[in-house]
């Protein structure tokens, strides 16, 4: 909880960022199976603890429902299930990373997050033309750091116009 708090904090100091300057080249980084993913953090609202999630019928199986956010109702995927990933039990690491994607706040539920880090464009490579499990159309590019590698998405297109007008409508 404490870690969440300390991200949300360097989160938060990068809105009064107007010309986006701050904010360009930083991902916010999280951990999905064996795997480290990295979204722009100009892209992130807030970092949240599991909370009650309520199940709304006729949504895409990786929309596993919504919860109430100081009064906001806001979908939920799960990016374990949208990446076609085997399932696992959620614990006290999982976490909802809040994004607004085109002007709409969806939540999004990964293992753990890691950390804020700078990664520019002269570290980054296309995305593979395959990659198991994961579309590539989601995937902005591989970002190198250090001797890893960061898949970095790109969370506008995590979610084709047909789903985004589903959850627009809850």
């Amino acid at each position: 909880m404490a870690e969440y708090e300390k991200l949300n904090a360097e989160l938060d100091s990068f809105d009064d960022d107007v010309d986006g300057d701050e904010q360009k080249d930083k991902y916010l980084t999280f951990h999905i199976g064996k795997e480290d993913y990295g979204i722009e953090i100009r892209h992130v609202i807030e970092i949240i603890v599991m909370q009650e999630i309520t199940v709304v019928p006729d949504m895409p199986d990786f929309i596993i429902g919504v919860i109430n956010l100081r009064g906001q109702v806001i979908s939920v995927m799960d990016i374990r299930a949208r990446f076609k990933l085997e399932a696992r039990e959620y614990d006290d690491r999982t976490c909802i990373i809040v994004v607004k994607i085109n002007d709409i706040s969806v939540g999004l539920i990964v293992d753990t997050v890691n950390e804020v880090i700078d990664i520019p464009e002269n570290q980054m490579d296309p995305p593979p033309r395959t990659h198991a499990g994961v579309g590539s159309s989601y995937i902005k590019g591989m970002g190198k750091v250090d001797n890893k590698v960061k898949i970095l998405l790109d969370i506008e297109k995590i979610l084709y116009e047909e789903e985004l007008e589903q959850v627009r409508s809850l």
